[in-house]
């Protein structure tokens, strides 16, 4: 007699497997070269204007090329992992980022510089969205959001690592060893993802893949036999297209779709105006550079934090975005404390560290709460589009601090504006997501 069993509720009732934890340390181990990626360009880019005597509003084409490649990478990276699989997507995404950086550090023009960094961010764009996809298909529903927000830590370790890196390098063996060793290691990562990554169990499932198939993927991960009499199913919504931008698109997902582009825009406006304009306001209102680069890596070092702590949260909690929500506005709260205190505060560090615990905390707490919202179809490309979308509140956050403070607002004032986006943040998500804890799946789809 032929056993049926569900995919999902396999996950969600066993205990956590060895490799489940593995599979948390890959993905981890991904989204921290993809936080070296990001980060590398601030620490080689003096040494390459010095270099190339260029300019700095000459180099800027090439700054702005790897930010437009993620956005780009994102956009396409969603739908192919959701018609080609999770890890096949992921190993070629890591793969071309790591070639194409080192590529970089042989260019000679700011030109050749750009299009390399376009094309690398293109391929760095694919990678954090499959992590967190693949990630939440194999965590089970009472550790996900911890299990992703641990994920998501390896970001901010990179771009620390990478920093101490480029400080004993570059004065060694100058600023093109940095970017070398920015792809190397990702390089080294591509047997091992290749050797341990599996394929999602729940995509393969969808995909009519056969039950032998499915049997010796979820054997390996959750660390039991199967006979082969067992046939497994993904349960998932009734849906009127089966292509995933559509799906986002639906009735019944339209509305968290555009929630999670708004708040995930909302929060990176937030985090990138205050954590790249801090500096350089207090700066202006007479604090040293030794001391402001203190005080803003506070903001870093809660981020961290806040994301463990938001994650735990959120798998106790039935709600998960109103859990979100109520972070966000703590955040607004502790950004409008941080204004009136002032720059010259003797509590800014703590401030600073109660506003990257909140906000950067309910930032990862968002992307681990993301994939719950779409079914398995769409999820990969719900993912990475809010991602997409949600680059362009970098952007405009990056962009705006330089407009406002050339208009001669100062610390407190624009502190005090920043307050209005969280405050949105938190109300889009918590009035959209009230009572969804995951994506409702009253349908079976057997394979």
């Amino acid at each position: 007699m032929t056993r049926t069993i569900d995919i999902k509720a396999l996950i969600d009732e066993r205990r956590i497997s060895g490799f489940q934890w593995l599979l948390v340390v890959l993905c981890f181990l991904i989204v921290m070269t993809d936080g070296m990626d990001v980060a590398i360009m601030g620490f080689v880019t003096p040494s390459i204007l010095k270099a190339w005597s260029i300019s700095r509003p000459a180099f800027g084409v090439v700054i702005s090329a790897a930010p437009l490649g993620l956005v780009l990478g994102a956009l396409f990276a969603g739908p192919s992992s959701d018609r080609f699989g999770r890890k096949i997507v992921l190993i070629v995404s890591v793969f071309a980022f790591a070639v194409l950086t080192i590529a970089a550090a042989f260019s000679t023009t700011p030109i050749e510089m750009a299009v390399l960094r376009l094309l690398a961010g293109t391929g760095l764009g694919a990678a954090m969205p499959n992590t967190t996809t693949l990630l939440s298909e194999y965590a089970p529903q009472r550790r996900r959001a911890l299990m992703i927000t641990i994920m998501f830590t390896g970001f901010n370790l990179g771009s620390a690592l990478i920093g101490l890196a480029a400080g004993y390098m570059i004065p060694r063996f100058g600023w093109r060893s940095v970017l070398m060793l920015g792809g190397a290691i990702p390089l080294a990562l591509i047997p091992v993802l290749v050797l341990l990554l599996p394929e999602s169990a729940r995509f393969l499932a969808l995909r009519g893949a056969s039950p032998a198939r499915i049997a010796a993927t979820l054997g390996r991960v959750l660390g039991v036999h199967y006979e082969d009499t067992v046939s497994f199913v993904s349960s998932e919504p009734a849906l009127g297209t089966q292509k995933p931008i559509g799906v986002l698109f639906l009735r019944g997902y339209a509305r968290i779709t555009l929630a999670l582009w708004l708040t995930n825009g909302m929060g990176l406006l937030v985090i990138y105006l205050l954590t790249g304009w801090l500096p350089t306001l207090m700066g202006d209102a007479g604090v040293s550079v030794a001391t402001a680069a203190y005080v803003t890596s506070m903001f870093q070092l809660g981020g961290t934090i806040g994301a463990v702590c938001v994650g735990w949260v959120m798998d106790r909690i039935a709600r998960p975005g109103i859990v979100i929500g109520l972070v966000y506005l703590a955040g607004a709260g502790c950004i409008l404390t941080l204004a009136h205190a002032g720059a010259l505060a003797s509590t800014i560090a703590s401030l600073v560290f109660a506003a990257g615990f909140c906000m950067s905390g309910a930032q990862t707490g968002l992307q681990a709460f993301s994939p719950s919202c779409y079914p398995t179809v769409a999820r990969a490309t719900g993912v990475s589009w809010m991602l997409a979308i949600g680059r362009f509140g970098s952007i405009f956050g990056s962009a705006i601090g330089g407009v406002l403070l050339g208009m001669g607002w100062g610390f407190s004032a624009i502190l005090s504006l920043l307050a209005a986006p969280a405050v949105c943040a938190a109300i889009t998500i918590a009035a959209n997501t009230r009572g969804r804890a995951q994506t409702p799946e009253p349908h079976t789809i057997a394979h």
